[in-house]
């Protein structure tokens, strides 16, 4: 069973991820900023990481750049989860390393279908 790392700093968005995720057979973690999202992925080594953008101190982007830049943590792929929803938002998110891009509010059909794609399952 996969684990998921959710980094949202909305206790409402978290909650509804983490009941689409749990009810679709996935582990998860959850954490409130870009920097407990860092210190989490080190220290746990989730299967998976659903990262939102706009959060207090750093952003979703520099907090996936910075994860896919070390080494222990290199290979987790990150989905982006925001509400962003600009071309040019999407291209600097896969820019920054994240494997994939979706909007909120997410359609769990479409979210659970990244999820498996990216993970290969």
């Amino acid at each position: 069973m996969a684990r998921i790392l959710i980094v949202d700093d909305s206790p409402t968005d978290t909650h509804v991820l983490k009941t689409m995720l749990e009810r679709n057979g996935y582990q998860t973690l959850t954490v409130a900023s870009g920097e407990e999202s860092i210190t989490k992925a080190r220290d746990e080594k989730p299967d998976l990481i659903l990262m939102d953008v706009v959060m207090p101190g750093i952003s979703g982007f520099q907090a996936t750049r910075q994860i896919t830049k070390i080494p222990e943590t290199a290979s987790i792929p990150i989905i982006i989860v925001t509400t962003k929803d600009q071309e040019t938002d999407r291209v600097w998110g896969l820019r920054q390393g994240a494997r994939d891009y979706i909007t909120k509010p997410v359609a769990e059909a479409d979210l659970i279908g990244k999820i498996r794609a990216v993970l290969g399952r």
